[in-house]
Formats: C-alpha cells, sequence, structure tokens
C-alpha cells in the first residue's frame, strides 16, 4: 500500500523526482507518438476528434469564435484524459532488477494544482486579450467593494478545481488498489473499466469547468455592449407585430 503514493524515484541536483513525473514524461512521450501514428495511418480519428472537441468547447463558450480557444482547451483534455487513465499500462523493468510502476500523474497533488493554476492564468490572459487591459481590469474591480469577493471567489475556484480532480482519481485507483489486493484474477477487470470512465468523465468535466470559466472571463457589461452598438435581438412577435398593424392600416387606406 505504501506504494501507492509518489515515490522519489531519482534526484536531479538536489531536487527529487517522484514516480508520477517520469511517469508524465512517459506519457507525453506517448501521447507524440499516437499523434503520429495516427496522422500517418487514420488521419480521420484525429478529424473526430477535432469535431468532438469542437462541438464541446463551442457550446461551453457561448457563441465566442473557438479557434482562438480550442489548442489550449483541446491539448488540455487530451492531458488529463491520458494523465488519468495512464496507470493502466504496465510497470517498465529497471537496471538491477528494479521495477518502474506507470502511475496515473493525477493521483500526486501538484499535477492538479499545476493544471488548475494554468486554467486560473487562461481566464486572464483570454479576457485580456478579449476586452483590453484597462477595459477587463476595470470589469474584474466593478464595483469595486466587491473585489475582494471576486479574487476569493477565483482562488476557491481554482482550489476546487484542483482538489476535485485530485481526489477522485485517487479515490478510484484506491478502489482498484483494494480489490486487487483482496481479489486477484478476473474480478477487478470490470475495476478497471470503471477507472477508465471514471478517468475519461473527470477529464471531461475539468475541461468543461476550464471552459466555463474563460467564458466568464470573456463576458462584457451590458453598458459596454450598447456603446459599441450590440443590443439584444427583438422577439419574433414583437417585430411582426408593428409590421401587421402597419400592414393593416395601409390595406384600410387603400380600401374604397
Amino acid at each position: 500500500m505504501d506504494r501507492f503514493f509518489p515515490q522519489v524515484v531519482f534526484s536531479i541536483f538536489g531536487v527529487e523526482v517522484r514516480d508520477t513525473v517520469v511517469s508524465t514524461w512517459i506519457m507525453m512521450g506517448v501521447i507524440l507518438l499516437l499523434a503520429i501514428l495516427i496522422r500517418r495511418r487514420r488521419p480521420t480519428l484525429l478529424e473526430m476528434l477535432l469535431d468532438f472537441l469542437e462541438d464541446l468547447i463551442g457550446d461551453l463558450l457561448g457563441g465566442y469564435r473557438i479557434e482562438r480557444y480550442l489548442p489550449f482547451l483541446g491539448s488540455l483534455a487530451i492531458f488529463v484524459a491520458f494523465a488519468n487513465i495512464f496507470s493502466i499500462l504496465p510497470t517498465i523493468p529497471l537496471p538491477g532488477g528494479a521495477m518502474l510502476p506507470i502511475v496515473a500523474p493525477t493521483r500526486d497533488l501538484n499535477t492538479p494544482i499545476a493544471l488548475a493554476v494554468v486554467v486560473f492564468f487562461s481566464v486572464h490572459y483570454y479576457g485580456m486579450l478579449q476586452q483590453g487591459v484597462l477595459g477587463y481590469l476595470k470589469n474584474l474591480a466593478s464595483p469595486v467593494f466587491l473585489l475582494p469577493l471576486e479574487i476569493i471567489g477565483q482562488i476557491s475556484r481554482t482550489v476546487s478545481l484542483a482538489v476535485r480532480l485530485f481526489g477522485n482519481v485517487l479515490s478510484t485507483e484506491l478502489i482498484v488498489v483494494v480489490v486487487f489486493m483482496l481479489i486477484p484474477l478476473f474480478v477487478p477487470l470490470p475495476v478497471i473499466g470503471l477507472n477508465l470512465f471514471t478517468g475519461l468523465l473527470q477529464a471531461y468535466i475539468f475541461t468543461a469547468l476550464a471552459a466555463v470559466y474563460i467564458s466568464t472571463g470573456l463576458e462584457e457589461p451590458e453598458e459596454d455592449q450598447r456603446a459599441i452598438g450590440i443590443t439584444e435581438p427583438e422577439p419574433a412577435a414583437a417585430m411582426l407585430e408593428p409590421r401587421s398593424q402597419t400592414g393593416d392600416r395601409h390595406s384600410r387606406e387603400r380600401r374604397p
């Protein structure tokens, strides 16, 4: 059970490198290798994945053009999905008879925190890119007395984003380990399927929340929208009613 938690594999200039970091490096190589192979052998699979990500991100961004946000959110979804389910791979033999277990990078709290911090800064980056630096800061601190609550809310949702991913991945893998210890043959196979399902689901949730947070940073106040000429479309009934009344008046005037 001690091997379930992150272990130090080696050190670089006094900096300890854990097995989750080594698994992350291996996972990045696997993702690049798969991308190259699929692009050469089955390019339609990449097109299907791109269409899925476009539909997912387009629905969550609320009408904004997704070309600017797709590279970041798509890469985030793929990375988190692989990081959640990467532990299903077998161990790697090392020199001296030692074995390097392949673990899920997201079961180390440092990885979800790093991902959540990247999402936190991306929200402000895209918001400033959309509204300008001064406009974004003005909207962020409007009204000024609510600025502390806004800062607390953004920090708390970042912490929640990291803890949610870490807790779900850790609990699922812990269940798999316990079942393997109690029933080592055949029965744990459905539990591995549960691990895959949970990992992909958490990747979807993480990406969806990141897209929602980014979309909130892109929104502009109503007075700014009116200033640049953006107005809400009139309902169809309201648009048709004056025309029908005008048409009736003209028809009455044309009658003898």
